[in-house]
C-alpha cells in the first residue's frame, strides 16, 4: 500500500500537470493522488525505486488480471472475438509480461498464457471500454502517456460527478469526492451502502474505505518534504484527552463516520472518563487521531474531538 513518502513522490513527479488540467473543476491534487494510489498503487511505488525513467514507471501501470468479472472481456476467447479484439489480446498480454518482470505479485499469473491486463495507465482505465467507446485508445497505447490517463480519468470522473447531481458544486468535500471515485470504479453510487462500495480488497477493505484513507494520508504528504511518515506510539509530549461522552465513545479506524452505518470502521467504544494520548496536534474531519491501552491492547483511532477534554 503506498505510504506518505510515495505519496510525496507522486506529486513531486506530476503536480504541475494535475494542477493544470484540474483548473475549473472541483477536484483536487490530493484526491487525484489518493485516485492513483487506489488504482495503480500496486505498481508505482515499487517502480520508482528501480533505475527506470519516469515515462517508463508511467508505461508499466497496468494491471487488472482478475477472473470472475462480469463486464466485457470475461475471457481471451471474448475479447479476441470482436473487431481488432486479436491485436487487443497481444497488447494486453504484452503489458502483462512487460509489468510483471518488476512486480512479484503478477509474476505467477503471467505465466498463463490466457491472462491479459484489463486496466491500463496510472488511473486505470478498463478495458470494458475498448469494444464501444475509445478502441484507439487502446490499440494505439495512449495509457502510457501520463498526460493522456489523466484527461481520460477527468473524462470519467466528470460523468460520476454528474451522475451524483454534484456538477454545479465549485467544490466537494472529501467525502463528497469519495463518492465521485466510487462512481468511477462501479459506475454508480449507492446512498445506503456509505462508503462500503467498490471493489473489495484480500483485507476486507472497499474501494470508498481505501480512497476516503488516501485522501486524508495525502494531505500530510507536502511536496517539500516536511511532513514525514509518523513513527509507532505516541510522541514523548502528547496530549492527553479524557472521554466525556455520556454513550460510550467510538474509536474508529479512520476519520470519518458513515451517517447510513454508523458503526462501520468502529474499532472499539470507550467508556466515559476513559484517558487518550493524542497523536495529532489537529482534527481532521472533527476526529483526532489518537492511541490508548484498553482491553489489554494498545489501540490507535479517529474518535469525535467534541467528545474529548484536555487533562
Amino acid at each position: 500500500m503506498p505510504n506518505v513518502n510515495d505519496m510525496r513522490w507522486f506529486k513531486q513527479q506530476f503536480h504541475q500537470k494535475i494542477d493544470a488540467a484540474l483548473q475549473g473543476t472541483p477536484y483536487t491534487l490530493d484526491f487525484m493522488t489518493a485516485l492513483a494510489c487506489q488504482e495503480s498503487g500496486e505498481i508505482w511505488p515499487i517502480l520508482r525505486k528501480k533505475d527506470l525513467s519516469l515515462d517508463r514507471i508511467v508505461e508499466l501501470c497496468v494491471g487488472d488480471t482478475l477472473d470472475g468479472r462480469s463486464a466485457f472481456p470475461r475471457s481471451r476467447a471474448e475479447l479476441e472475438s470482436v473487431p481488432n479484439g486479436k491485436r487487443m489480446f497481444q497488447i494486453a498480454r504484452a503489458a502483462l509480461v512487460d509489468m510483471a518482470q518488476f512486480i512479484n505479485g503478477y509474476k505467477d499469473v503471467a505465466k498463463n498464457q490466457n491472462k491479459f491486463c484489463h486496466g491500463f495507465g496510472v488511473f486505470q482505465y478498463d478495458i470494458q471500454f475498448f469494444k464501444n467507446e475509445d478502441p484507439e485508445y487502446f490499440l494505439e497505447r495512449r495509457y502510457t502517456n501520463f498526460d493522456a490517463s489523466l484527461q481520460k480519468a477527468l473524462g470519467e470522473l466528470r460523468s460520476a460527478t454528474k451522475k451524483l447531481h454534484l456538477q454545479n458544486k465549485p467544490t466537494l468535500s472529501d467525502l463528497e469526492m469519495t463518492h465521485v471515485a466510487i462512481a468511477y470504479n462501479t459506475g454508480g453510487f449507492n446512498p445506503a451502502l456509505g462508503l462500503r462500495q467498490g471493489h473489495k480488497s484480500d483485507d476486507g477493505r472497499f474501494y470508498g474505505e481505501n480512497i476516503f484513507s488516501f485522501i486524508q494520508k495525502s494531505k500530510t504528504a507536502t511536496l517539500d518534504g516536511g511532513a514525514t511518515t509518523p513513527a509507532p506510539g505516541p510522541a514523548p509530549t502528547a496530549a492527553r484527552f479524557e472521554v466525556i461522552s455520556t454513550d460510550p465513545l467510538r474509536l474508529r479506524k479512520e476519520a470519518f463516520k458513515d451517517q447510513n452505518n454508523p458503526e462501520s470502521n468502529v474499532r472499539t467504544k470507550l467508556p466515559h472518563g476513559h484517558i487518550v494520548r493524542a497523536l495529532a496536534t489537529e482534527p481532521v474531519n472533527g476526529f483526532l487521531e489518537v492511541e490508548t491501552e484498553f482491553g489489554g491492547e494498545t489501540l490507535r483511532g479517529f474518535a469525535a474531538a467534541q467528545f474529548l477534554k484536555r487533562v
